[in-house]
């Protein structure tokens, strides 16, 4: 990617012409601005960049429509295998491109880059991991919601609401993180909210714990619906919260009702609703 570089792309039978970079990139929650210098730097140096449906699209329609390629998941919609991604990112390098894998947040949070990363070190592929800032803090920071803080909690948990499907249990042990006392961000789990939140209240989680849904983090269509363990499914439905949105329960979540009368962001005080 080097400028005046001059390198001919390698032939399928080539096996000495240069491989290409491929670069494992976090694009942040979304707004174009949280993105990183180096983040930038890549998306306007590549040849080619292999997108997810999850960064902002002020950032996707940045990168010229001739070398975009959208291999991006939603959950019971449009889906590309995790297997062709994986094939197309090594067949690129093995032509001589430096691709981005750009991702929403960041590449290694529940976002698959640890199996793109195996896989192209099992190829012989040489990469690069570019964090990028995660949705996980970001999302309901831009909310004002504080993910830890000395007078409500001292831990936090991540956890993703949209597990392998394949998988014959969950992986998630809900009365564990019921027991911890601290704050739980779940990513990814709009749909699932219903179970998780009677999973918690089954375990023993008091069911006027504050909880809070941020949609679209740091987007200019941002929104954050408001409740509690027991109300929340009716609030997201009421609201018609809708993915990407995270999830954050615990005694921060009513942190927001005390500052957001003073909170900006992109578009002024992000909408509120209670219940």
């Amino acid at each position: 990617m080097a400028d005046g570089d001059t390198t001919e792309p390698a032939s399928d039978t080539d096996s000495t012409a240069p491989v290409g970079t491929v670069y494992l990139v976090g694009s942040g929650p979304g707004d174009p601005e949280l993105l990183t210098v180096k983040a930038r730097r890549l998306l306007d140096e590549a040849d080619v960049v292999l997108h997810d449906k999850l960064p902002g699209p002020e950032i996707l329609d940045s990168i010229p429509d001739g070398k975009r390629e959208d291999v991006g998941k939603r959950a019971g919609g449009e889906w590309t295998p995790q297997e062709y991604t994986n094939r197309r990112l090594v067949e690129l390098a093995r032509e001589g491109k430096d691709v981005v894998r750009l991702k929403g947040g960041d590449p290694f949070v529940f976002g698959r880059g640890g199996e793109e990363m195996e896989h192209l070190a099992s190829e012989g592929i040489p990469f690069e991991v570019v964090p990028g800032i995660t949705s996980a803090i970001a999302g309901p920071g831009t909310a004002g919601i504080p993910v830890t803080h000395r007078d409500h909690t001292s831990s936090v948990s991540f956890v993703t609401g949209h597990e392998d499907p394949t998988k014959e249990e969950s992986a998630v042990n809900w009365e564990a993180l019921a027991a911890t006392g601290g704050t739980l961000v779940v990513l990814m789990g709009v749909g699932k909210l219903p179970d998780y939140t009677a999973a918690l209240r089954e375990a023993g989680m008091d069911p006027d714990t504050p909880v809070a849904l941020v949609e679209r983090a740091t987007w200019p269509e941002m929104r954050v619906a408001s409740g509690t363990l027991d109300t929340i499914v009716d609030v997201r439905d009421s609201e018609g919260i809708e993915p990407p949105a995270i999830t954050v329960i615990g005694d921060v979540a009513a942190t927001r009702e005390r500052v957001v009368e003073f909170l900006r962001n992109r578009t002024g005080t992000a909408e509120v609703s209670e219940a």
